[in-house]
């Protein structure tokens, strides 16, 4: 199955196209733009989720869930916000269909026409706006530190799995303070929250930093991003959290009896992750023979296949592979013995590589004679004969060495791609012939960071966060600078 896939070299974007259906993650449905994540894309995923909520509720936030249909005449009390979503909502417009004249279809009755149309959430910052209006009422009721697990639509017209669809699944966070400063320490709280994740469950390097004013989000004060590099020298925003001020509060009329007895508006912030995080999870590991997925994030981290040729030698390797299957799951070790009869374990080698299983052991008579398996770690594609005994321990550790190393060779590879340049040409020369991150004075303006977008297709990533000073001139025009900014071409 591997040999089926398109090599990197050969088409980057053909390759990881065939990765995410030839290795069960998703495919394409019947509703343009949108995709069906299979049961394995989706248990990853759920292995995702389930590590960001519980660093959600570490941090002191309850999930609820709010409606999907959302008042278009929300949308146009925040000016910002909806001229930023404006050109990808989906709207409701009816809620009736009709038979038609022949009998042989449906289509939509004209009388059942909505007196106001509604919006298919594209965010929710409005309706929970709308909605904190009637739980806020004085200073004892902050902080409301809320999350949603959701999908939403934006109207997507050129759409690829996981990295942008139509629909997509995330969580969005939506929190009310008291103060500015809390909003503040909020939203930079939940940008590591983002990032721990990124690095230390999903093995991908980030950048944290703030973005430009032209890149923030619509409605928000400050952006602050998580951005992480393909191997193809292409950056992912890949998290993002937002500092919205009192915006949505006055746009709403939420306000509460301060301390002092007057009144004031909440502080508010936002903050989301998707599926766009498998796109970086299948672009930041994987190799030309399928998957390769930190263990920390595997369905299955250890898979055994039995190498047989009759019924009693399946039977002998069984007893003994069982007693390691009980040992590993003791240990909290997702494993499979996989003694399915109806495939080869030449196949089954491969599938498993497809899918990107961290380690598999393979057992034949001979291995069993010398109390030996073969161990295959997918990170390198290492072979090696190892004892039985203790293999528990071995493999528990073997899985720590796995996740580190996967990730040390995603950092290394962000590393050498982050580039300083003095001049325009070396600029667009490094985006031509290396790609990824280059660290590039700009003299501050949306001006001049359009015009290099136009020209180079690269865009400011964000401002990284501890930024040292640095007097120079802007790649672009010559005017000062004082500081480097990191610019990409992006997905």
């Amino acid at each position: 199955m591997a040999k089926e896939l398109t090599t990197r070299a050969e088409n980057y974007s053909q390759w990881y196209n065939d990765l995410v259906v030839k290795a069960d993650l998703a495919e394409q449905s019947a509703v343009r733009g949108c995709m069906v994540i299979k049961p394995y894309g989706y248990a990853i995923w759920e292995k995702i989720q389930r590590s960001l909520d519980d660093k959600f509720k570490e941090t002191g936030h309850v999930n609820a869930y709010f409606p999907l249909l959302i008042p278009k005449s929300f949308f146009s009390r925040e000016a910002d916000h909806v001229k930023g979503f404006a050109k990808e909502c989906a709207i409701v417009t009816h809620y009736r269909l009709k038979t038609n004249e022949a009998g042989n279809a449906v289509e939509v009755d004209p009388e059942a026409k909505l007196e106001e149309e509604l919006i298919i959430r594209p965010t929710s910052e409005t309706i929970i706006w709308n909605t904190y209006k009637n739980w806020i009422q004085s200073y004892r009721d902050l902080p409301v530190k809320c999350n949603q697990w959701a999908n939403v639509l934006r109207w997507e017209m050129r759409t690829r799995p996981f990295l942008r669809t139509a629909e997509f699944l995330w969580q969005e966070g939506h929190t009310a303070h008291e103060t500015r400063e809390e909003a503040e320490a909020e939203a930079q709280t939940m940008l590591k929250v983002y990032a721990d994740v990124a690095e230390k469950i999903m093995a991908v390097p980030v950048i944290c930093g703030v973005k430009s004013a032209n890149e923030r989000f619509a409605g928000a004060i400050d952006t602050f991003t998580i951005e992480a590099l393909m191997q193809d020298g292409k950056a992912l925003q890949s998290g993002t959290s937002h500092f919205l001020g009192q915006n949505f509060a006055k746009a709403f009329d939420v306000q509460y009896a301060t301390r002092d007895g007057k009144l004031d508006y909440p502080w508010a912030t936002s903050w989301g992750v998707s599926t766009r995080l498998m796109g970086a999870l299948i672009m930041t590991h994987s190799d030309d023979n399928g998957l390769v997925l930190p263990p920390r994030l595997a369905p299955l981290q250890v898979v055994i296949v039995p190498v047989y040729k009759s019924k009693e030698e399946l039977a002998a390797i069984a007893a003994k592979v069982n007693e390691i299957v009980d040992k590993l799951k003791a240990k909290g070790v997702s494993v499979k013995f996989d003694d399915s009869d109806n495939k080869k374990p030449g196949w089954k080698f491969a599938e498993y590589e497809l899918k990107g299983v961290p380690v598999r052991l393979a057992v034949g008579p001979r291995d069993l004679a010398k109390n030996e398996v073969e161990l295959h770690r997918r990170d390198t594609m290492e072979k090696q004969q190892v004892s039985m005994d203790g293999i528990d321990e071995k493999i528990v550790a073997l899985l720590d060495d796995i996740q580190e190393n996967i990730f040390q060779k995603a950092k290394k590879y962000r590393d050498e791609h982050i580039t300083k340049v003095d001049t325009y040409d070396e600029f667009k020369r490094v985006l031509d012939e290396k790609g990824g991150f280059v660290l590039a004075h700009w003299d501050g303006t949306t001006e001049t960071e359009e015009r290099i977008k136009e020209e180079t297709k690269a865009t400011i990533r964000c401002i990284p966060f501890g930024n040292p000073q640095e007097e120079g001139k802007c790649i672009l025009t010559g005017k000062p600078s004082t500081q480097r900014v990191l610019f990409a071409r992006s997905y």
